[in-house]
């Protein structure tokens, strides 16, 4: 059995400082601001033999607004799945009534519960064990969380009655997916849908997900990983800090993952922020799938006018199914998975060297290179030098003097023989060394004289 431990507690506790420090990375964004973490963040911790998973929350303020209640049922269902839960406070702010109505949510549940109180560099150690024995809990633990401080002890209790566990066991996840787009076009909404619960927080406001949640999910018998990422804006609207390291963790989901989903509102049409997350996808090489979400909110000449943009302005990524959705009412969603697998299986192909060369053959007689200086540029074989995207490595004479055109020609040719989809291939020249050329060079030097 792999343990579950969820964190809780109110907002700027350090919940998201405990979560790096259990899982050993960075994938919680760390601030002095608090309801950064709005949905469930889950990461996967070892400690000597034994593995367990951990699981983000955010904040519990007590508030009723909307987005608040949102966030509280993203807590309240990471209860439900925890062994063990770790509620913690602020050593610095005292017991205070938020975490008075917490503690009552807590016993609720009947789950085992630590109390973790963080932040207590410079705290009176009995002061505060005083403060917080008032809860009720038995166990209490002090730590900082920032300074790693008393969180391995911690670790070690949690777990001590739990058998050792691989964590192969837990990292099994499938292919990742990058959903990406501008604020509010829907990327929570569509994840919620495809993994069938309201998996992460989807509300009516842009900018509502600040961090990249990935979402481990089963579809017929597949596993896959879905990460949700924050909406990109434009450069010169980006002002927050917040905000800029949303940015750059929704960039870096595009690196670590192997197929991206991008969503475009249908009801916008195609922006110049769209073609820059395309540009980003391009040049990490990351396989690509469309999705024109809110489709089912336009009228008939709407939707010609829409298709007829996008045929004209994507033709770049002709390689790129595109999906018609609404990702609310679940129109066109279920096919999307369909061209997720084809694009991972197309970035990850196998292609042998002959069938390769043959296909590099055909594509040379059915249309030369140009001549270079009057001299035909030769290419003369060709193998695969890497996988997402496929590489193709073209060995000749001349190939530096390749027209980018040409170029151009031979990646459409082999996405089409390959029947490749969702990928792009990339393609790289290398020039044999010229045996004569030190002869060549010699003679010239000898003419001159």
């Amino acid at each position: 059995m792999i343990p579950v431990i969820a964190l809780i507690g109110r907002p700027n506790v350090g919940k998201s400082t405990l979560f790096n420090v259990f899982t050993r990375s960075r994938d919680a964004i760390v601030a002095n601001e608090p309801g950064l973490t709005r949905d469930r963040q889950y990461g996967v911790g070892e400690r000597a033999d034994k593995t367990f998973i951990v699981i983000d929350t955010g904040g519990l303020s007590g508030e009723k607004q909307d987005l608040d209640d949102l966030m509280a049922r993203q807590t309240g269902l990471a209860i439900e799945e925890a062994d063990e839960i770790l509620f913690i406070v602020d050593a610095q702010d005292g017991l205070t009534s938020g975490d008075r109505l917490i503690a009552d949510l807590v016993r609720k549940a009947g789950k085992s519960c630590y109390v973790i109180v963080n932040k207590v560099d410079g705290a009176n150690p009995d002061q505060v064990q005083a403060d917080f024995f008032a809860l009720g809990f038995e166990h209490l633990h002090l730590i900082s969380a920032s300074h790693r401080k008393g969180t391995g002890v911690l670790l070690d209790k949690l777990l001590e009655s739990y058998p050792p566990q691989l964590a192969d066991d837990v990292n099994d996840r499938g292919p990742m997916v990058a959903v990406i787009g501008r604020p509010n076009v829907g990327k929570s909404t569509l994840i919620n849908r495809l993994v069938g619960q309201d998996r992460v927080v989807a509300f009516d406001q842009p900018g509502t997900t600040r961090d990249t949640i990935s979402v481990p999910f089963e579809r017929h018998g597949k596993h896959y990983t879905l990460i949700d990422t924050a909406g990109v804006r434009r450069r010169g609207k980006v002002h927050q800090a917040i905000e800029k390291f949303s940015v750059i963790k929704a960039l870096e989901a595009i690196e670590k993952s192997q197929v991206v989903i991008l969503v475009i509102d249908a009801q916008e049409g195609l922006t110049d922020q769209d073609l820059t997350l395309l540009g980003y996808v391009l040049n990490s090489g990351r396989a690509l799938v469309i999705a024109i979400n809110k489709w089912d909110g336009l009228d008939p000449d709407q939707r010609d006018q829409i298709r007829s943009s996008l045929q004209r302005r994507l033709g770049f990524v002709a390689f790129a199914e595109q999906h018609l959705i609404s990702a609310r009412h679940g129109t066109g969603v279920g096919d999307l998975m369909v061209s997720v697998d084809q694009a991972y299986a197309s970035a990850f192909i196998d292609i042998n060297t002959r069938y390769l060369t043959d296909l590099l053959e055909e594509a040379v007689f059915k249309h030369n290179p140009p001549l270079h200086h009057g001299r035909r540029v030769k290419l003369r074989y060709a193998h695969q030098g890497g996988r997402n995207p496929p590489v193709i490595v073209i060995h000749g004479n001349q190939t530096q003097h390749l027209p980018d055109a040409y170029q151009r020609y031979l990646i459409n040719f082999f996405i089409t023989r390959l029947k490749l989809k969702g990928t792009p291939v990339r393609i790289e020249l290398k020039s044999g060394k010229n045996p004569f050329a030190a002869k060549n060079r010699s003679k010239k030097r000898n003419k001159r004289k």
